[in-house]
């Protein structure tokens, strides 16, 4: 049974070997005798060239933009946040987790509603809000108005601008 297989094999293969596929073969020496790989040349490697960095007069960019004389320090001056006042419910909130959801008025005073969590405040001018002594100056239709004292890097206080969204109603119930 071996040899039998083994005679089928070598009889297919004698086959493949014919001269019968020689047009096919010529063809293909003939389309490939042209052709050679082509490899582009290398681009020219240009020398590194350092430029020097002269700092000049220009501050350090790893400092404090500021630098501050002992004279300043004994003086004080400038904005600085009321640290005896009692401070609000609302001050215990970053203002970004603060949602403003209503506007109402109220004998000729204008009052927002803030929600945070699930409570709900009623605020208006002159009130606290956020974690950077944030006093609302301006409530209208669309937005709450604050004015907030930060620390810059140096340690002055400066006023900073900010303001609350009234927030769209997610889908009506």
């Amino acid at each position: 049974m071996k040899h039998i297989l083994v005679a089928v094999i070598a009889v297919i293969l004698a086959g493949c070997a014919s001269e019968e596929h020689s047009d096919l073969r010529a063809w293909m020496a003939d389309a490939s005798k042209d052709l050679r790989g082509k490899v582009p040349p290398l681009p020219q490697v240009k020398p590194y060239e350092p430029v020097p960095y002269d700092v000049g007069n220009l501050l350090d960019p790893f400092k404090p933009g500021k630098i501050i004389g002992a004279e300043k320090k004994k003086e004080g001056g400038g904005l600085r946040p009321d640290m005896d006042r009692p401070k609000e419910p609302l001050e215990a909130y970053p203002l970004e987790s603060l949602k403003y959801v209503g506007f109402m008025t109220k004998k000729k005073k204008t009052y927002a509603l803030i929600q945070v969590d699930d409570a709900l405040y009623q605020v208006r001018t002159g009130n606290y809000m956020g974690q950077d002594f944030g006093v609302i100056t301006k409530i209208n239709e669309t937005e709450v108005l604050l004015k907030e004292l930060v620390q810059d890097p140096v340690g002055d206080w400066t006023e900073r601008d900010s303001s609350l969204q009234l927030q769209e109603q997610e889908g009506g119930k």
